[in-house]
């Protein structure tokens, strides 16, 4: 199974639809098609992921004890606002209104695609996180993760 890979600007119509780009639809292809689930993440953005994909996670959440009081918490959070989606004709998906509102998403966002998973930010919200200035800090995290390894 392929991965996901990318970083892609676009612009949310005013129903709140987005053309997912055509490389973008080329990976989901690779990875099973067309049909996805959003949910919130646990930084202040969204996340896609391909249903093939949301299916083992959701196997993995289903296992969790609900009698534990924090797996609870994290099952209903995981599931909260769950939707599933599929490109229109025009390769858009509609993103929800609820899941717009609670990652500030607005007009411009950025679809950061890695792994099999594709995290959906406000341009906004992901320019402070990701921004130019950040460098020096990413420079010591990545000293800090693989600084030791010997193979890389």
């Amino acid at each position: 199974m392929g991965q996901l890979l990318g970083e892609f600007q676009c612009r949310m119509d005013e129903k709140g639809r987005v053309r997912l780009p055509s490389s973008l639809l080329r990976q989901l292809n690779e990875l099973g098609g067309y049909n996805l689930v959003i949910n919130r993440s646990v930084d202040k953005c969204l996340m896609l992921y391909p249903k093939v994909v949301w299916d083992k996670i959701k196997v993995e959440v289903d296992k969790l004890n609900p009698y534990v009081k924090k797996n609870r918490e994290f099952i209903r959070y995981f599931y909260r606002g769950a939707t599933e989606l599929s490109p229109d004709s025009a390769e858009r998906i509609l993103l929800p209104k609820a899941l717009l509102e609670y990652a500030e998403i607005d007009r411009d966002l950025v679809l950061f695609a890695y792994n099999n998973k594709i995290e959906v930010w406000s341009q906004a919200n992901y320019d402070a996180l990701i921004g130019e200035e950040k460098g020096d800090d990413f420079s010591d995290i990545g000293e800090d993760i693989l600084g030791s390894l010997n193979d890389v």
